[in-house]
């Protein structure tokens, strides 16, 4: 949007341009994020796979409560490279958070809003299955990043759940790796 403002010698403008929520994760090959067990040992880490870049696109992670304890336990090792960001954790059963977390347990899709719409970069919606899904079923995921594992995990945590209709997307950019470890990524279609 753009805001006009006067002085005492000139009109001046700003151009505001909304904060894009990415969807960016992990996904075997089978449509899972995590095994049977809740695990994730299977995630490739023996290269950047383009998270570097995609760090200094970011300054805010939106991020579900169960996924956020498991980071918090993890520490350092959670993301490795990721400079500081403003956590914004999303649960309805905490009522503070350990760590330094912003809590959102109101109105998700008025509380997103308002954050996409206040200054800064864009915004990593990392999980999980349910925050993911109930983003997406209210039209706030813009964009989607899906690093697709050569492995067949055959059971576990599916990305995406209860979606009631289709929702179209474009590719908008395809990267291989010699692992076997293929990013896409993908915009929503309004």
């Amino acid at each position: 949007f753009i805001l006009w403002t006067w002085s005492k010698h000139a009109f001046h403008y700003f151009i505001f341009f909304m904060r894009k929520v990415i969807l960016q994760l992990a996904v075997s090959l089978d449509g899972f994020i995590e095994g049977p067990h809740g695990e994730f040992d299977w995630c490739l880490t023996d290269d950047d796979y383009g998270m570097s870049d995609f760090y200094k696109r970011i300054d805010a992670i939106f991020i579900g409560r169960k996924s956020y304890e498991v980071a918090l336990s993890m520490g350092d090792n959670a993301f490795p490279g990721l400079p500081p960001l403003k956590e914004y954790v999303f649960s309805n059963s905490l009522k503070h958070l350990p760590g330094n977390g912003i809590l959102v347990n109101e109105d998700l899709f008025e509380e997103v809003n308002t954050i996409k719409n206040s200054p800064g970069k864009d915004i990593w919606l990392y999980g999980g299955a349910a925050l993911t899904s109930s983003f997406i079923n209210m039209g706030l995921v813009d964009e989607m990043a899906l690093a697709v594992h050569p492995i067949l995990l055959g059971s576990g945590k599916s990305l995406l759940r209860n979606i009631p209709g289709r929702k179209s997307l474009q590719l908008v950019h395809t990267q291989t790796y010699p692992s076997g470890l293929v990013m896409l990524s993908y915009k929503f279609l309004k």
